[in-house]
């Protein structure tokens, strides 16, 4: 028997495996989850390597490593990764850890190399992992062809980088397809990061993600956002007034005179895209509703596109506008405290002080995720409190939100190995 194997048989989370399958076949799916969901130490653990490791993430933007040898790093849990530029456009992904002895071999968040060299002891790699270089201490029986770095699953589409850990993926090869559709007119080669925040959270990830998945607060919490955005993004919904389906009607006809997709685009529960106009007479999400780059995206030349939104599950949602894109990005980083990552994405040629102003481009969402931050935080203090017990989700305005952890439930229970009634009935939507 193997070490792995060995290990397993005393795993310390198998207790709380049983315990998180059983809470998760009998919880009520239209109330909050039960109260370790969101602070114990251990069912954190599970999401690490049950979501985490297992579903496809977003690492970045392609944009962010335009050329041969860029790349960037980030942090999945306690797993460093390196996603680089390699010969002919190639984009790879490894584990960002020398086979020597396993130190980073990256220290940097971006940057350009010809080769990565381990800081070390100066091993030396190419840039599609192999390799070439470990000196001659390490004996003549030394054979670099099996010292290659680990590789990660890398996919691309629209722009957009999509890593796995999972040894086995899950598909989603149909959801990259609609997106490069989707993100064709904004050339997102041909896009630069104007400016990126990172802040972090006191409160569990899927605090965070619930918060984004619902607009129950918006009204009373975020008043800038609200200079633009509209509460609802489906003109089924039945809070949708009548002049808000003209709005919908006029706009759909000008996006199919640009050949822009509009169309709502669903994937099971964990992939979403939809345009949506933003509020009558604004085009861009900036304090005054008026573009926030006087350059547009790509072939764009109508800035009244509305808001497309995408989310990928379970981490990431997006706000695309003719002028700009917003990219949003969770990392959980313990069980009380997640990292929440914002980049903003102009046309490539758009000059800084000349096309567009950081500080206005920025001004909505700062505030907003400011508030969003400060909610998250006072969500988690009371769930902490032994008073906290699940509470019931208004379908109208938190069907996002129900949405959410459905598809949590659903994908925990099939990467432990279990499943429900209502998971198999999720899953075949």
């Amino acid at each position: 028997m193997d070490v792995t194997a060995t290990l397993s048989l005393g795993d310390p989370l198998e207790p709380a495996r049983k315990a998180t399958a059983e809470m998760l076949r009998t919880r009520d799916h239209s109330f909050s989850l039960p109260q370790p969901f969101y602070n114990d130490e251990r069912l954190f653990q599970l999401d690490m390597q049950e979501i985490f490791h297992k579903e496809w993430l977003i690492a970045g933007m392609t944009c962010e490593i335009p050329t041969k040898g860029n790349f960037l790093t980030l942090q999945i849990g306690d797993n460093p990764v390196i996603v680089l530029r390699g010969a002919e456009g190639q984009i790879h992904a490894f584990h960002n850890v020398c086979r020597h002895r396993g130190s980073r071999l990256c220290v940097s968040d971006k940057g350009k190399v010809a080769k990565l060299v381990c800081p070390y002891h100066q091993w030396t790699y190419e840039l599609d992992g192999r390799l070439l270089f470990a000196g001659t201490e390490m004996g003549a029986d030394f054979d670099m062809k099996d010292y290659s770095l680990k590789p990660v699953h890398v996919k691309t589409a629209g722009g957009y980088i999509f890593i796995s850990l999972a040894e086995n993926p899950p598909a989603i090869d149909d959801f990259l397809r609609t997106l490069e559709h989707y993100m064709e007119p904004y050339d997102m080669e041909n896009t630069k990061v104007a400016v990126q925040t990172t802040i972090k959270e006191a409160a569990n990830w899927k605090l965070v993600i619930e918060n984004n998945r619902e607009c129950y607060h918006c009204n009373g919490s975020h008043p800038e956002l609200l200079n633009t955005l509209l509460e609802w993004d489906d003109v089924t919904d039945p809070r949708a007034s009548q002049a808000f389906k003209d709005q919908v009607a006029a706009c759909t006809t000008a996006w199919e005179a640009e050949k822009i997709p509009y169309a709502h685009a669903s994937f099971g529960l964990r992939n979403r895209i939809v345009r949506m106009p933003l509020l009558q007479g604004t085009v861009s999400m900036t304090m005054d509703g008026k573009q926030g780059s006087k350059k547009l995206m790509g072939r764009i030349r109508n800035p009244d596109l509305g808001s497309m939104r995408i989310l990928h599950l379970p981490h990431s949602w997006n706000h695309c506008m003719g002028d700009h894109l917003i990219v949003f990005t969770v990392w959980p980083i313990s069980a009380q405290e997640t990292v929440v990552t914002t980049k903003w994405l102009v046309h490539k040629d758009a000059v800084e002080g000349v096309d567009y102003d950081v500080a206005r481009l920025r001004e909505v969402w700062d505030a907003t995720n400011d508030q969003d931050r400060r909610l998250a935080e006072e969500n988690q203090r009371g769930i902490n409190s032994t008073a906290y017990q699940p509470g019931p989700y208004s379908k109208t305005y938190e069907f996002g939100v129900i949405n959410f952890l459905d598809w949590y439930s659903e994908r925990m229970l099939n990467n432990l190995g279990e499943e429900s009634a209502h998971a198999r009935l999720v899953s075949e939507k």
